[in-house]
């Protein structure tokens, strides 16, 4: 064990700071990172690799962005935390509104988990319901009615998925399988008159990326509509990183496309991108829902760092940035990528499937269609990919520590990026194939 991680260790549990970064997936012990800059992070060791974790998406525009580190110098220069609005803040709400509809009214907040918390507290009491629905493989956060597994049935109260969550808090949580419109249905059927909301991921991407059946979320906002039940939009992995307006846009310009009138969701969670790389989220939605937020209205929730200047300037200039052209680069990027990696592996005969949700995409090895719900997810070779995982450290990619994980590419990616990794990709799966025969 070298001498940073009995340290880390001996401090820290297990010693990170969040379990992914333990490498638990994918075996060995990580290296701490120095520094990045753009598509590139380096290690403490001085190895320098392409990132496709991009701090788990906030990086869009590649790290250490000259304007959005000169934009953070500038703002902390002015002082570090108010605990008072700013014109700043102000302005990263009415950017997140203007380009994503839904959000009529926005609250900032500092962590995603923080967002889906009180985004599920508000449907309890606009709707005086108690029962939430989620879905198994989608991840909200690390509150406790979230950390819930399906119960014995598929509409019987959750059980709790997390050392530390008790039954109670696990009880009003009904938790089906994902895609599932039939188990939606009854859900509604059987317990309607009890369900406060439903909180979905646009399209999941803590399971790997999964692209959403045709229709579901259309489904989930019918029904939410029709039994006076609200319908949360977690978005903050795929906010304004899936695409220009998340993948609700995606949906919406899909839906117009086709003469259809769009769905909407009733609230919307956002993160990781709109900090630029520092700890802000929001929660936005209708109107008349956000306003029973305090001051104005009865649903409690409140922040000293909510809206921190320093943070929300990393967020601004993120957000300023992001034109166009940056997501069209992006979406080059990503595309390229996901079929040169497929293609590498297909030709080879290297059994796997490809999950794709705008720009952002999974590989599932040992697949031969792509998933949807988290059984079939889980039945992918999660040994391969930590060879592969491995194998691409080691030619200077570094790809996230978890076959369940989304790979990330920002604006700073290159073509020359793209056929290194393919080709990296490609000498793994002659390697696999060899070790076959």
């Amino acid at each position: 064990m070298s001498s940073y991680s009995e340290r880390a260790r001996a401090i820290l549990p297990g010693g990170v700071n969040s379990p992914v970064r333990a490498w638990n997936g994918v075996g060995g012990e990580p290296v701490p990172i120095a520094e990045a800059h753009g598509s590139r992070i380096v290690d403490a060791d001085g190895r320098e690799m392409i990132d496709l974790v991009a701090s788990w998406g906030p990086a869009i525009l590649g790290h250490a962005k000259p304007e959005v580190v000169a934009a953070v110098q500038a703002a902390a220069a002015k002082g570090l935390s108010f605990g008072a609005t700013t014109e700043a803040e102000v302005e990263l709400a009415e950017i997140i509104r203007d380009r994503y509809a839904p959000a009529e009214r926005v609250r900032l907040v500092s962590t995603g988990t923080e967002a889906t918390m009180t985004a599920i507290r508000l449907a309890r009491a606009a709707t005086g319901r108690t029962r939430i629905v989620k879905f198994a493989g989608c991840y909200h956060g690390h509150s406790d009615a979230l950390l819930v597994a399906a119960g014995s049935g598929l509409a019987t109260a959750g059980v709790p998925d997390s050392a530390g969550v008790t039954p109670g808090a696990a009880q009003d949580t009904l938790v089906l399988p994902y895609g599932d419109e039939a188990a939606l249905t009854d859900a509604f059927a059987e317990h309607g008159a009890e369900i406060a909301g439903v909180i979905v991921e646009a399209a999941p991407a803590n399971m790997g990326v999964i692209q959403p059946p045709a229709g579901f979320n259309r489904l989930i906002s019918t029904l939410c509509r029709n039994e006076g039940a609200v319908m949360i939009l977690d978005e903050v992995l795929t906010g304004f990183r899936a695409g220009p307006a998340g993948c609700w846009g995606i949906e919406r310009d899909h839906d117009l496309a086709a003469g259809l009138d769009p769905w909407t969701p009733d609230l919307v969670t956002f993160g990781k991108v709109i900090g630029g790389g520092l700890p802000v989220a929001a929660l936005g939605g209708r109107r008349d829902l956000m306003e029973q937020l305090a001051p104005l209205g009865p649903v409690y929730q409140a922040g000293t760092l909510s809206g921190n200047p320093v943070a929300v300037a990393a967020g601004l200039a993120t957000m300023r940035l992001l034109d166009d052209d940056v997501h069209a680069h992006v979406a080059r990027i990503a595309s390229s990528l996901a079929d040169g990696v497929s293609g590498a592996l297909t030709e080879r005969g290297i059994t796997h499937a490809v999950g794709r949700a705008g720009t952002l995409f999974s590989v599932f090895l040992g697949l031969d269609e792509a998933p949807v719900t988290f059984d079939e997810v889980s039945r992918q070779d999660t040994a391969a990919f930590a060879r592969l995982f491995h194998a691409l450290r080691r030619e200077g990619v570094a790809l996230p520590p978890s076959a369940y994980e989304a790979w990330f590419v920002s604006a700073a990616h290159s073509v020359n990026d793209v056929r290194h990794i393919v080709s990296t990709v490609a000498h793994w799966a002659d390697a696999e194939v060899a070790a076959r025969v």
